[in-house]
């Protein structure tokens, strides 16, 4: 009887034997390609979340974001546009949105936009970061640029402003905001979003991908699918608003009453731009509401952004559709002194 520990070339020792010395030399040469490359994927991955998690610790509280431009800081040193961001806009998106609108924002006022914290929306805070700028600035003119449900916040903190601080803002557009929920045209993201959020469950980053894309497509005719994935990426982007921020958002839209704020904003004019084709917002039941709220500041309800792909709130793709609009709402409005509507700003 042969010695067990002995292993037989020809017999069942021998075949596992050989099966053993095959996988381990197999074994050898994918370790060595999967070391190097979870090394790479685990070094990248690290890096990305030290991005993020560094990029979301700097936009822990909000911010006045200020848009260079020496035109306006030379002439206008105590005037100022503020931008608030629609849904899901990034602090660089909204000053992508000011640089498109340049040229025609400048001629009255600086630039400056107003960075949402990712610790979630609050309009104390806000009003508290644009009263700290306004004074630190010196400004004493407010032009106000609310951006779809940023009309929403703009108006709010502008009566805030009047009531709490006496600060008067002169102007504030409208940019195919809703009046309230009932004219966010896609209902079904209330369920997803708002009402989980209210419950106390938090939309997981980590699920993030899937859902903006899916949305996106879902809404595929009013962008091109460069636009679908342009945006699709920067919500998966270390700059992204905080998932929280997203609910919070969700939320203030849902909650939203603009009579609350009739009447309270003194004499700041506003203006509605807008696009019946819009796929995101009600068009026809948003500007009649906002109409008829505000009837005494109201200025301009019929300004269209025909053409204009997507239809919703998109000046940072179409300011060549969003400034000629402007420079006309301007120039009726807050008429430049004798001569100056014909600078030229480059």
């Amino acid at each position: 009887m042969p010695y067990e520990g002995k292993v037989d070339p020809q017999g069942r020792g021998g075949a596992t034997a050989a099966r053993l010395l095959s996988q381990a030399a197999a074994l050898k040469r994918f370790s060595r390609r999967s070391f190097f490359t979870a090394t790479g994927a685990s070094g990248v991955l690290a890096a990305d979340m030290l991005l993020t998690r560094e990029v979301q610790s700097q936009r822990q509280k909000d911010k006045i974001l200020p848009v260079p431009d020496d035109f306006a800081d030379a002439y206008y040193p105590d005037a100022s546009w503020f931008l608030f961001p629609g849904y899901k806009t990034s602090w660089e998106e909204a000053q992508w949105i000011l640089n498109s609108l340049r040229g025609s924002l400048n001629k009255r006022a600086r630039l400056a936009a107003v960075g949402y914290s990712n610790q979630g929306l609050d309009i104390d805070d806000i009003v508290i970061a644009v009263i700290e700028y306004v004074r630190e600035q010196k400004i004493e003119k407010l032009f106000f640029y609310g951006h779809s449900f940023g009309g929403m916040v703009a108006t709010q903190v502008a009566a805030r402003l009047l009531e709490i601080h006496g600060v008067q803002v002169q102007f504030v557009v409208l940019d195919s905001s809703p009046y309230s929920k009932h004219d966010v045209l896609d209902q079904s993201w209330f369920d997803g979003v708002v009402f989980l959020y209210e419950r106390g469950f938090r939309f997981p980053s980590t699920l993030r991908g899937g859902y903006e894309l899916g949305e996106r497509v879902i809404h595929k005719d009013e962008r091109s699918w460069r636009q679908i994935l342009d945006q699709t990426l920067e919500q998966l982007s270390p700059i992204a608003p905080s998932s929280v921020l997203i609910q919070t958002e969700s939320a203030y839209i849902y909650h939203f009453d603009g009579s609350r704020f009739a009447g309270k904003i003194g004499t700041a004019k506003m203006a509605y731009l807008g696009n019946p084709k819009d796929r995101t917002v009600r068009y026809e039941s948003a500007v009649e509401a906002w109409a008829v709220a505000f009837k005494d500041n109201m200025v301009s309800t019929g300004l269209l952004t025909t053409g204009a792909a997507p239809a919703h709130a998109s000046p940072q793709w179409n300011p060549h559709i969003y400034r000629p609009l402007l420079d006309g709402l301007l120039d009726e409005h807050f008429p430049l002194p004798a001569g100056g509507s014909r600078v030229t700003v480059f």
